[in-house]
């Protein structure tokens, strides 16, 4: 493993509902990379993710975060999980859900401080989201919800961002406005990890690419891993490459 490393995930297997997921599954992952998870559905690209942070079981592997456990340096990291998989309807504002995201730093059951509240104030600006900081969450549309989301991951100020495809269901306003965030994470030496859907856009938004369908298909910088090949392998064959026609 490389001793600049943030991830590194070796042999990794894991299965939901008794179906074999994840098998085998290796991969480094270096500082500063922005990096495309990509594959077919029911590929494992989600159940990965929950299986890094230890919301899902592995059957066996290891996980290593910057040469160390996922306990010791959880604080380090941020999360957005699928906008599908949460409660829009629970009684909360938008900013109230930004600081939930720090927590780590306010510790439970004490009341956020002056300081704490600007925090928030800011990713949600940064986001595009101030005007909207009162607004009870179920009342903004799909977009604003997961600028809201990103804003909470971002108040953390971690080193290593997972996101399970924060780009799905959102309008182009949105796409560009993640995508400027992500590559200024990127460019500030953050590490981010993104499970993403839309192959026509992969070369332009990230510099590596896992190519995963159940096993690491292939991994690495965008021009050398995401190739007419690569794609089959991991589609089966069965997609039409999209540079022809």
């Amino acid at each position: 493993m490389s001793e600049m490393s943030v991830l590194n995930v070796h042999d990794l297997n894991a299965s939901y509902r008794k179906n074999n997921v994840l098998h085998d599954v290796s991969f480094t992952v270096e500082p500063g990379s922005l990096t495309s998870i990509v594959g077919p559905n029911g590929a494992g690209k989600s159940t990965l993710l929950k299986v890094i942070l230890e919301l899902h079981p592995k059957l066996s592997g290891s996980v290593a975060f910057f040469g160390s456990t996922f306990s010791k340096t959880k604080t380090r990291i941020g999360y957005v999980p699928q906008r599908g998989s949460v409660d829009w309807d629970f009684p909360t504002n938008a900013l109230d859900v930004v600081m939930m995201g720090l927590y780590g730093q306010v510790g439970w059951l004490k009341w956020p401080k002056k300081s704490h509240r600007e925090k928030a104030m800011a990713s949600l600006e940064q986001m595009g989201m101030a005007d909207f900081a009162k607004r009870q969450i179920s009342q903004l549309s799909g977009g604003q919800q997961q600028r809201v989301f990103l804003a909470r991951a971002l108040v953390q100020d971690a080193d290593l961002y997972f996101m399970d495809e924060p780009l799905a269901g959102v309008d182009a306003a949105t796409e560009r406005a993640i995508m400027t965030t992500l590559k200024e994470l990127k460019m500030s030496g953050k590490t981010v990890m993104v499970v993403h859907h839309d192959l026509q856009t992969v070369e332009d938004y990230f510099d590596h690419v896992l190519l995963l369908n159940r096993t690491v298909i292939a991994h690495g910088k965008t021009e050398d891993v995401f190739t007419k090949n690569n794609l089959n392998r991991a589609y089966g064959g069965a997609l039409r490459w999209m540079k022809e026609a």
